[in-house]
């Protein structure tokens, strides 16, 4: 994971640091996951804090950093496969893509992963983080993002459409959480 922290952090931190803040604390809520991810926490790590790194100026080709961030994992780094999927599909990248006219490039280079367990994991690490990087609600995030962006807006209306997804991805989380808390 250290790798993607180091590649996230030069990507992103001068360019655009709070979007780095992000990163680090979807990252860290990432660490604590650990417990329901087993075998895949370092995925799960590297994925959180690389997931938005397609929004660095340099990588933004199509604009839609999903895709962005996970054809430079893929193409300049050769980076895993399942990574660069988490990357280019979290927090229902799909959605948005549709909203786009890039939702058959993204579901041909890049399908949605069938681990459930691993995809939830990253929505919520993303949708329970502000901008700043502290902890938030899903809720607050969607509020937040919708405020930010416009409901009008791509975001706006991508956002609204995933909504009950997100807080079903969320909630599946939690309830793993809590069945994984010692009694």
């Amino acid at each position: 994971m250290g790798w993607a922290r180091v590649l996230c952090e030069r990507e992103l931190a001068q360019t655009l640091p709070r979007r780095w803040a992000h990163s680090q604390g979807v990252a860290g809520h990432a660490e604590t996951l650990a417990a329901i991810a087993g075998e895949r926490a370092d995925l799960l790590r590297a994925a959180a804090v690389l997931h938005d790194v397609g929004y660095a100026p340099r990588l933004a080709v199509t604009g839609f950093h999903p895709l962005d961030g996970a054809r430079f994992l893929r193409d300049e780094h050769r980076a895993d496969e399942r990574l660069c999927r988490l990357v280019a599909n979290h927090s229902f990248a799909l959605l948005e893509a549709e909203e786009r006219g890039l939702r058959e490039a993204l579901e041909v280079e890049f399908p949605l992963l069938e681990d459930q367990l691993l995809v939830d994991a990253l929505v919520y690490c993303d949708m329970t983080t502000t901008p700043d990087g502290e902890p938030t609600t899903a809720q607050g995030r969607v509020a937040e993002i919708v405020n930010r962006y416009g409901a009008d807006s791509i975001v706006g209306r991508f956002i609204r459409r995933a909504e009950p997804a997100i807080f079903a991805a969320v909630g599946r989380v939690e309830a793993a959480l809590a069945a994984a808390q010692p009694r």
